[in-house]
This record gives structure tokens, C-alpha cells and sequence, in this order.
């Protein structure tokens, strides 16, 4: 393993925060519940990381990413009808 890979940048680190539970929230604009359901069981599902302690984390950018794919299923589902 490379020294840059056993020991990323601080660029490298914030380059895709992980997010909170409230931060996804605000970011979807919708509640906090509805984030927590959505990262265990409903669809659609939100990509999350779990930590020891129970609480979830989410990467920016897989938030984005979720986003964009339900923008897409969106687009196709009008493009249908």
C-alpha cells in the first residue's frame, strides 16, 4: 500500500464528508424520520453507513448520486405516460 493511501490528505478526507441524519434531511427537504426509514427498509433506499453506536452516516456524494437516479426514474416514468 502506498503512503498516500494508508495516509489521505485532509483535501482528500472532506472531499466527500460524511453527512448526518439531519444534514440529509435538510438536503432532501424532508424529515428526519423519513431519512431514517429510508436507510433501513423502504424504498427508495438511501445508501448509509452504520456505526457502532447506532447512528448513520451518509457520503455526500452517494447522496447526490441517490438524487440524480431518482431524477433520472423520474424523467423516465414522465417520458412513458
Amino acid at each position: 500500500m502506498s503512503q498516500l493511501q494508508a495516509n489521505p490528505s485532509q483535501h482528500e478526507i472532506h472531499a466527500d464528508p460524511l453527512l448526518t441524519v439531519e444534514e440529509v434531511a435538510r438536503r432532501l427537504k424532508v424529515s428526519k424520520d423519513w431519512v431514517w426509514d429510508h436507510s433501513s427498509r423502504k424504498s427508495p433506499h438511501l445508501p448509509v453507513i452504520r456505526l457502532g453506536d447506532g447512528a448513520l452516516r451518509f457520503r455526500a456524494s452517494r447522496i447526490e448520486e441517490f438524487i440524480g437516479e431518482r431524477e433520472r426514474l423520474s424523467n423516465l416514468r414522465r417520458g412513458s405516460r
